[in-house]
Parts: structure tokens; C-alpha cells; sequence
């Protein structure tokens, strides 16, 4: 079992941001769960009032280790936990919630169960200046201390002219994420998206926007969530002074890749056309047609699952170009193939206001 850090690496640094909470959605995962839990845990409560864990129905022992935990840790540790896998985007909107009804934070700051705040990276985020900024992005890094690119910030290049230039010229992932470089500086550099490894959104962006989309499930809820905050004038800013570390094995730049477990596929392009619908506005009528190409042709490279590829892709083409979240994920579970049934009841569209209460109040 995993141990909090040592003493030593607590800051006592002064808390200028006010009441700062952690939110955390896992599943499956209960050894990288207890590393950053570890590590939040680590964290003075005065920069880390409370760690909020969602825990999407995992089956590997974590809802007995978090119930353990909460004992041990007491009021500091909320643990939330459905009765069905709400997904990434499920469990970041009723964290949220949780955290505005019954916790008054300053800010929340979201990450993965394998992400996991630097040792002085609350600290960091406390002693740093940001004044006029709504929401502060974090340099997310992989354990060998490569940039991670899954977690790389950026603008919209299709509100920028000479980054979708730049984008159209072949620089690609370059033309609009922010560079490399910017993480080596100290300066907070402007952005319209990020994700959530280190996402520190505060109150007022929380009450004019309120939380991510749950009914997403996975994929594209960071991404939607920055847009829809940017769109309501909010400022997201990069700092790359406050760090955090993220463990994971599920991004690569291989450009043939494929989506296992296959209905992954549904929730990526059925999401990716509404970011696109968002980011690009009527430029994407013409964006359309050149991505169903292309999600087309990638049905070559799935072999034998190349039948129920093309059903999960004419499944997220029409709920994405209509926007629709009511699709359950045992019908995607479904149309994927018998080796993708399901083995629990998953989510529905959205989350009723009164199931989420009984959830927050049963977990916390």
C-alpha cells in the first residue's frame, strides 16, 4: 500500500488562492489511484482543503481501499460512487457539484487517477500571480519529464487566423499548440484549450458555466468544457511553473492507430464533431465531409472488426452532427460486437439533479 510523502515536501506556503479542492475520477486503476492520492494527500491542507474520488463502479478493489481511506483520512477525503460507470466526463461534473454544494472552494482542480500534482506544484500555484485569469492550465509532464503531448495545451486556430495558417501549412499538432519552449518560461501564456490533468477553474468560472457535460462520458468533455468557458469571456492561462506528472500509456503520435476496445471509437468521433462544430463554427460545414473521409478510410486498418467499426461510425456521425448525448453506452457497448457487451449498467444521456444528491450525499 502506498504511504503519503514525507513530511519535508510539504510547503507551508502562504494560501492566496483561498480554498482549493481536488477532484479525481478513477476506475480500475487502484494502483496509480493510490499514488496520487498519495501525493494530494501530501499537500498542507491550507493549499488543499479537501481530495474529492469519484469511483466509476471499479471492480478492483478500490471502493474497499477508498472506504478504508476515508476512515483513515477523514473529513478531508470525499468519496463519491455511483451505481453505474458515469465515464470521465460523468464523474468530473458530479465532483464538481459535490465540491460547489458542500465544500464553498475557491478552485477545483481536476486530474486523472494516474496525474498527479509535482510535490510544490500547489504551492506554485498559490504563490504565483494570476490576477485576471479564470482558469490556469498546468504543465503536464511524463515521468521521464518529456512533455506530455496528450495534455499540451492550445489555441483555437479556428479563431486565430495565422495559427490555422500555420496548422494548413504542415506544421500541424505545432501550428496551434502552444510550443515547447513556453514550458522552459515563466511567463502564463494564453490559451482557449487544455484538459483535465491540472485544470485549476475557479468559483466565478464554476458559476457562470457550471460543470463539464457528463453525458459525453469519455473524450472531448475537457475540450468542450475550455470552449464553453472561453466562450462566456473566461481567461485561461498557462503556467508552466506549476507542473504536474501524468502516467499514462494511452497517447501516442503513431498516426495508424487503433481504437481498442473498439467502441472507444463511437465516443471519439461522435464528441470530436461537436469540438469541431465548436471550435470551428460555420467553418464546419465545410470541415464535415473532409472527416468523414478520412474516418472512413481509416475502417481499412480494423481487419476483421471493420463491420462493426463502420456501425459505431455511422452511429457517432449522426448523434454528432445532431448533437446527441441520449444514446446509452450499452447500445454502444452493443454495436461494437459480443466480445464488447457489457458487464454492468452504464450511463444514460445525463444525470438527473436528484440522483446526483443522493449519489454526493451517500459518498461523501
Amino acid at each position: 500500500m502506498h504511504t503519503p510523502l514525507s513530511a519535508q515536501m510539504i510547503d507551508e506556503t502562504e494560501p492566496r488562492k483561498g480554498r482549493v479542492v481536488a477532484v479525481v475520477t478513477t476506475y480500475n486503476r487502484l494502483e496509480q489511484l493510490q499514488t496520487t492520492l498519495a501525493q494530494l494527500e501530501a499537500v498542507s491542507p491550507a493549499l488543499l482543503s479537501n481530495i474529492i474520488v469519484v469511483d466509476n463502479l471499479s471492480t478492483d478493489g478500490t471502493r474497499d481501499w477508498l472506504a478504508r481511506e476515508k476512515t483513515r483520512m477523514g473529513a478531508r477525503l470525499h468519496v463519491i460512487t455511483p451505481d453505474h460507470n458515469l465515464g470521465g466526463a460523468g464523474g468530473f461534473e458530479i465532483g464538481m457539484r459535490h465540491a460547489r454544494r458542500e465544500l464553498d472552494p475557491d478552485w477545483c482542480v481536476l486530474m486523472d487517477d494516474d496525474a498527479r500534482p509535482d510535490p510544490d506544484a500547489l504551492a506554485q500555484f498559490h504563490r504565483r500571480d494570476h490576477s485576471g485569469w479564470d482558469v490556469i492550465a498546468a504543465a503536464v509532464f511524463y515521468p521521464n519529464r518529456q512533455i506530455c503531448e496528450m495534455n499540451r495545451p492550445s489555441q483555437n486556430p479556428f479563431k486565430h487566423p495565422r495559427l490555422f495558417l500555420r496548422t494548413l501549412l504542415g506544421h500541424g499538432r505545432d501550428g496551434y499548440h502552444i510550443s515547447r519552449g513556453a514550458y522552459a518560461d515563466e511567463e502564463i501564456v494564453p490559451l482557449d484549450i487544455t484538459s483535465f490533468v491540472g485544470f485549476f477553474v475557479s468559483r466565478a468560472a464554476m458559476d457562470r458555466v457550471g460543470e463539464p457535460d457528463g453525458a459525453l462520458f469519455i473524450y472531448g468533455d475537457d475540450v468542450l468544457y475550455a470552449l464553453s468557458l472561453r466562450k462566456a469571456g473566461m481567461r485561461i492561462g498557462f503556467d508552466p511553473r506549476v507542473t504536474f506528472t501524468h502516467d499514462c500509456t494511452t497517447y501516442s503520435n503513431e498516426k495508424r492507430r487503433v481504437f481498442r476496445p473498439l467502441w472507444k471509437v463511437y465516443y471519439t468521433y461522435r464528441n470530436g464533431l461537436m469540438m469541431y462544430r465548436e471550435a470551428a463554427g460555420l467553418l464546419f460545414v465545410a470541415l464535415l465531409p473532409l472527416l468523414m473521409v478520412k474516418w472512413l478510410l481509416a475502417a481499412r486498418r480494423y481487419g476483421a472488426d471493420r463491420r462493426d467499426y463502420l456501425r459505431l461510425l455511422r452511429m457517432a456521425l449522426r448523434d454528432g452532427v445532431l448533437r446527441r448525448t441520449s444514446t446509452s453506452h450499452d447500445a454502444v457497448l452493443e454495436a461494437a460486437g459480443p466480445p464488447h457487451l457489457p458487464h454492468a449498467k452504464a450511463p444514460h444521456a445525463s444525470i438527473p439533479e436528484a440522483k446526483i444528491a443522493a449519489e454526493t450525499r451517500r459518498g461523501a
